[in-house]
């Protein structure tokens, strides 16, 4: 008979799922017990690493406050070698002497970069201080109130930090006895200033305060935590620091620092009111000045390296349970996988496909963008041709202007020339060689002075290059004045340069700098004859302006109306009459200005008229 299937009872049937979810809980609970195993771990080794660096932190900043401060321990004690210290201490109602310290210890102050040197008696009042030409001087002052001042006259070497009653510039002061043959006769003092190495500490990151023997901040990283207390005071100190006035004005009041954890003698965890978090707390004492100093660091970044490595321990218990699961479920996962292979390989072709059709599209946008920059840079080419011919243009033009002057200049010397050649072959024929000689002489200076305009004209006409240089300017305002000197003279413009600085440099082309003062010279010359100015002046002014070279041109005429002066140097705007000019001076000069790394402007004249600024760039 075959056997008979065995009988589930309820009982039977309900034991494996309480088994199976008591497994379930001791797994879960037993990994979350190693993941808080593995933050503790590495929350300590986290702060360990803090500590570390906190402590190389507190090496680095005591040591150099400590080397701060030693520059200038011995300075108190070198001033009982000067005789006059100790004569103006013995003699303290001569004032001459008293001057001659004062200017001493003003010296001395400025060579060691100390805040303020004084020399006090006695009785407290100091008699010089290297401040003593300020209206709030310690000359006067009774500081026989100070710790420094009193741990002094007793002999002992005084070291103090406070804020000053005077000024209330804060401070350390170095007080040393001074003596002579055995017998005190005054206390030297040197105030310092450390607050720069607040700087110092703030830019190297973390916090860090310095207190003193009280537990008051004095110097901090953090402004808001000067001149707190890292505990309450008690009544008595509270009243010590008032009498002293270490503090002058400051209330004192608690930074409310809380301890959460003790680490150790020197390290603690505390929380700090306004920040964030809990924080690493690690002092360092400095035992020669009897001060704390306190380095805090962020536990945030510990804490959330520990979280991490908490979380990091959870994904892998739950990685392992999901293998362990996946060993399990292969069979099924193993189909689910052959699927998502299949779906794999349909995306990556459709990628494939996608990624070909975005090549190709950017590939024409390149050789587009391509072709469209070879455009760019010929068009470029060819505006930088088209203003090179408009501004030899604008040159010709004027030439052209200048060319009724320019004939009637040359025309005075050919005449005398024929004059005086034909004077000299008939004082020739009569023997007159002397007169003769004389005549020749004439006749080349006449030639030499043609020469001059011609080669000038010459050089003003050829097409400068694009390079700069380092240019006269005096000899540039000579050339461009050389041009239009005649017609100043006919019109009767008195002309006047304000300078005549041969070592006056500016960084441009001189052929085309002078272009621009010939321009700006000719318009100032055409304003004063359309307004029939009765007295006319033109100026010309060259001067250095830090690393800049400002050539003013100034006319008497009647000015630039203010809307006329928006549309100057716009091309073709002008407001002569027509025939007389394109509009295109202005513009051009402008442009070779610009191009030179400089800038043209136009303003009224102060005394009337129009005043043109040509800024360039200053050359050695």
């Amino acid at each position: 008979m075959p056997a008979a299937d065995p009988i589930v009872t309820p009982r039977r049937a309900g034991r494996w799922p309480r088994r199976r979810l008591a497994l379930w809980a001791g797994l879960l609970a037993g990994c979350v017990l190693l993941a808080f195993v593995v933050y503790r771990y590495a929350e300590d080794a986290a702060i360990g690493r803090l500590r570390l660096t906190g402590t190389q932190r507190l090496d680095t900043d005591t040591s150099s406050l400590e080397h701060l401060l030693s520059k200038y321990d011995f300075l108190p004690g070198t001033f009982e070698l000067n005789k006059d210290v100790i004569a103006m201490l013995q003699r303290p109602g001569d004032e001459a002497l008293r001057t001659e310290v004062n200017v001493y210890l003003e010296r001395v102050n400025r060579l060691a970069r100390s805040t303020t040197i004084y020399i006090v008696n006695l009785n407290g009042v100091t008699q010089a201080s290297s401040n003593w030409r300020e209206p709030d001087s310690f000359v006067g002052d009774n500081v026989a109130f100070r710790p420094y001042v009193r741990d002094a006259m007793r002999g002992a070497p005084g070291g103090f930090y406070g804020v000053g009653t005077t000024r209330g510039e804060p401070g350390y002061y170095f007080a040393r006895g001074v003596y002579r043959d055995g017998r005190m006769l005054g206390v030297a003092t040197v105030k310092v200033n450390i607050e720069s190495v607040e700087g110092g500490w703030a830019d190297a990151g973390g916090k860090v305060l310095l207190a003193d023997a009280h537990g008051v901040v004095f110097l901090s990283s953090v402004p808001a935590w000067k001149y707190r207390t890292l505990a309450p005071l008690a009544p008595g100190v509270r009243q010590e620091l008032e009498q002293s006035r270490q503090y002058f004005s400051h209330d004192l009041t608690p930074l409310g620092l809380r301890e959460v954890r003790v680490l150790d003698s020197s390290a603690r965890i505390v929380a700090v009111p306004g920040v964030r978090g809990a924080m690493l707390s690690q002092s360092r004492a400095l035992v020669t000045r009897n001060w704390q100093m306190v380095y805090l660091s962020d536990l945030a970044p510990a804490r959330a390296s520990a979280r991490a490595a908490a979380s990091l321990t959870l994904l892998s218990e739950a990685l392992v349970i999901m293998l362990v699961l996946y060993a399990r479920q292969r069979h099924r996962l193993g189909r689910q996988r052959l699927r998502a292979r299949e779906d794999l390989q349909r995306a990556y072709d459709n990628l494939e496909s996608l990624v070909a059709e975005r090549t190709a599209s950017l590939q024409q946008m390149t050789r587009e963008l391509r072709e469209e920059n070879i455009v760019r840079h010929q068009t470029e080419e060819q505006l930088r041709k088209t203003q090179g011919e408009l501004v030899q243009a604008g040159k010709m033009a004027v030439l052209g202007q200048l060319s009724a002057g320019i004939t009637h200049e040359l025309n005075q010397p050919l005449t005398a020339l024929r004059t005086m050649a034909d004077n000299a072959r008939v004082l020739i024929e009569r023997g007159r060689i002397d007169d003769a000689r004389a005549n020749l002489a004439t006749i080349a200076q006449l030639v030499e002075r043609m020469g001059q305009l011609t080669g000038q004209l010459r050089q003003f006409a050829r097409k400068a290059d694009a390079t700069l240089s380092a240019v006269v300017v005096a000899d540039v305002v000579a050339a461009a004045l050389f041009l239009v000197e005649r017609r100043i003279a006919q019109e009767r413009v008195g002309f006047r340069m304000s300078t005549h600085a041969r070592d006056l440099y500016a960084l441009c082309d001189s052929n085309r700098l002078q272009q621009v003062l010939v321009n700006l010279f000719s318009n100032a010359l055409d304003a004063m004859e359309m307004a029939g100015s009765t007295e006319r002046q033109l100026v010309v002014d060259a001067e250095r302006n830090g690393a800049r070279v400002l050539i003013t041109v100034t006319d008497s005429g009647p000015g630039i109306p203010e809307n006329i002066r928006a549309h100057l140097f716009e091309p073709f705007f002008t407001t002569k009459p027509q025939g007389k000019g394109l509009g295109l001076g202005l513009a051009i000069s402008e442009q070779i200005v610009r191009e030179f790394g400089g800038h043209l402007r136009a303003e009224p004249a102060p005394g009337g008229g129009a005043r043109f600024i040509v800024d360039l760039p200053r050359a050695e």
